[in-house]
């Protein structure tokens, strides 16, 4: 487990950004992450320093009433998942839920308790939380690709360590 102090937004954007980092420089097959927070902690936030890392240009924005904002750039594709509005797990199935996870994908997953049995194990849980005006982070790794994940940002993210 590894936690993090992240100040504003822009520290979230750049976590995320150190992720992207080393997820396309490193990492040669899909990832799955879990995002845990209230309303408001910074799971978007932390997946638009991801996907802007990762190359995309454009406007990263939630996807709380489409379910699924898709980010497809030249080597990845990148799913941003928000099942907060989700009412059953079976309308995941009805949406084709498991072609989402494939080898050149990365997938971050809000509430990701609303897809339980349909969804795959993660490789990170990443749980954001109020720090006052602040975040804390914490990355819990589900996977040998998580824990090299969480080693590399150890020892390459120059964020503040809690």
């Amino acid at each position: 487990m590894h936690k993090y102090f992240l100040a504003d937004e822009q520290a979230t954007v750049d976590l995320g950004g150190a992720l992207a980092d080393l997820i396309k420089n490193d990492v040669k097959k899909g990832f799955v992450a879990f995002l845990n927070g209230n309303l408001g902690a910074g799971k978007t936030t932390l997946t638009r320093g991801f996907v802007n890392g990762m190359g995309h240009s454009g406007a990263v924005k939630s996807p709380t009433y489409t379910l699924v904002e898709p980010y497809e750039l030249a080597d990845w594709r990148i799913y941003h998942f928000d099942l907060y509005r989700l009412a059953d797990p079976e309308e995941l199935e009805f949406m084709g839920i498991r072609d989402y996870f494939t080898g050149n994908s990365c997938s971050f997953i809000e509430w990701p308790e609303k897809g339980e049995g349909l969804l795959p194990a993660p490789d990170l849980v990443i749980d954001l939380a109020y720090e006052n005006e602040s975040r804390i982070v914490t990355f819990t790794p589900n996977s040998a690709t998580g824990n090299d994940l969480l080693a590399q940002l150890a020892s390459k993210y120059s964020g503040t360590k809690v």
